[in-house]
């Protein structure tokens, strides 16, 4: 039996999504031991994981290196893979907002300056409210941005709201709720129908 390739984002969540799958009937003790492996298979249970960056999951899924594997709802709409979305694992909760100065009042009259590592999230957000803005793509540290005047506001990921608050920001909107999900390639749905739908119904039983 061809084995179905898992791309597990590294990490506490990644650990985490390996526990589900274990409890669903897809253990690998290899990926348990101490080492620094980054591949680990288990033929009896029919599966392959490796590790790989988080946000690099949905490549190795889209095209086909990964058969299935778990990535942030944040990805999936800032990149947009070609892939399907089978399930909400519910893990990794959080919400994409637009966060700002406790003072901050948005001016209407004026081009909204916007610092994220989402650019196409924030792009469709404001879109939609047919809002004038202009995007500072930043890589890091985003919260220093609206305090230092590079920008209004910005987008980005909250989880408790922490790093917010100890930055006198606020979150000011919520875009989307965030969690990780389930995605499979399209080609491999297909030819590992069976075997991916029934890891699909597996995991969804631990739900």
């Amino acid at each position: 039996m061809e084995l179905v390739n898992i791309a597990l984002p590294k990490g506490r969540l990644g650990e985490k999504v390996y526990q589900r799958l274990k409890a669903a009937g897809y253990p690998c003790p290899s990926i348990e031991e101490e080492n620094r492996k980054l591949i680990f298979e288990n033929p009896e249970a029919g599966v392959r994981y490796f590790w790989v960056k988080p946000s690099d999951v949905a490549i190795y899924v889209e095209r086909g290196a990964a058969d299935v594997g778990v990535a942030g709802k944040d990805i999936l709409l800032e990149y947009s893979p070609d892939v399907y979305e089978l399930a909400d694992l519910g893990l990794g909760k959080c919400r994409m907002c637009v966060a700002g100065r406790r003072d901050f009042r948005d001016r209407t009259d004026r081009t909204l300056r916007v610092a994220t590592k989402f650019p196409h999230i924030a792009a469709r957000y404001y879109a939609s409210r047919s809002r004038d803005i202009e995007i500072i793509k930043l890589n890091g540290s985003i919260e220093i941005a609206p305090i230092l005047g590079l920008s209004d506001v910005i987008v980005d990921i909250v989880e408790t709201g922490k790093t917010l608050l100890e930055n006198d920001l606020e979150p000011k909107e919520t875009i989307v709720p965030i969690s990780a999900r389930l995605i499979a390639n399209k080609v491999s749905y297909k030819f590992k129908h069976e075997q991916i739908a029934a890891l699909h119904r597996r995991v969804a039983d631990t739900l």
